[in-house]
């Protein structure tokens, strides 16, 4: 039976896109990277999901992603668009999968086989420990790409996420491109 992991990261912060990933492990490759110190991404520091990341390539994972930017975020809410990245990721698989164990309290749209929505599934299943790490290192990495765009937002350092050093930005030099525009909006009226 193949078994996808889905997890995404990136819900959260003001920034840049939300990125979702698919991941199937064989027996081997579970055990290799449990060992390794595979888990939940928000429980590793970034060299070691790092690691984790160079491992799964050299182990020859077979893993998928998919973003969806601040454009889409903010055309379809955050939920919309994180869900619509996640099936998109494991549309992209390279194989037929018989089912599909997502981490959080919702189920993929428009997926035609088994699945089941897992909330702390990150911490218990390694297929989604791994789409984690994945999904993390992606944006990651993206949001470095970023910093070099946009040097005064510090994008490297907090990744997007609402900082106090990153609001202050924001204010004094207004939204980028990969500002999430609704974000934006919905804090004003909270503040």
């Amino acid at each position: 039976m193949i078994l996808v992991g889905v997890d995404e990261a990136g819900r959260g912060p003001l920034a840049g896109p939300v990125v979702a990933a698919a991941v199937v492990l064989t027996e081997a490759q579970r055990e290799d990277l449990v060992g390794l110190g595979l888990r939940d991404s928000k429980k590793m520091t970034p060299p070691r999901r790092e690691k984790v990341f160079a491992r799964m390539l050299e182990l020859n994972v077979v893993w998928r992603a998919a973003s969806a930017p601040a454009e889409r975020i903010d055309r379809l809410n955050i939920l919309r668009a994180t869900l619509w990245a996640m099936r998109r990721a494991v549309e992209k698989l390279p194989l037929d999968v018989d089912g599909v164990i997502v981490d959080g309290n919702q189920e993929i749209p428009g997926l035609s086989v088994y699945q089941q929505a897992i909330i702390g599934g990150d911490d218990i299943y390694p297929q989604i420990s791994a789409a984690s790490v994945v999904a993390k290192v992606l944006r990651d990495r993206v949001m470095t790409v970023y910093d070099g765009i946009y040097p005064d937002y510090g994008f490297a350092r907090h990744k997007g996420y609402g900082t106090e050093a990153h609001r202050r930005a924001i204010a004094e030099l207004g939204p980028t491109p990969i500002h999430r525009r609704s974000f934006s909006r919905s804090e004003e009226h909270t503040s």
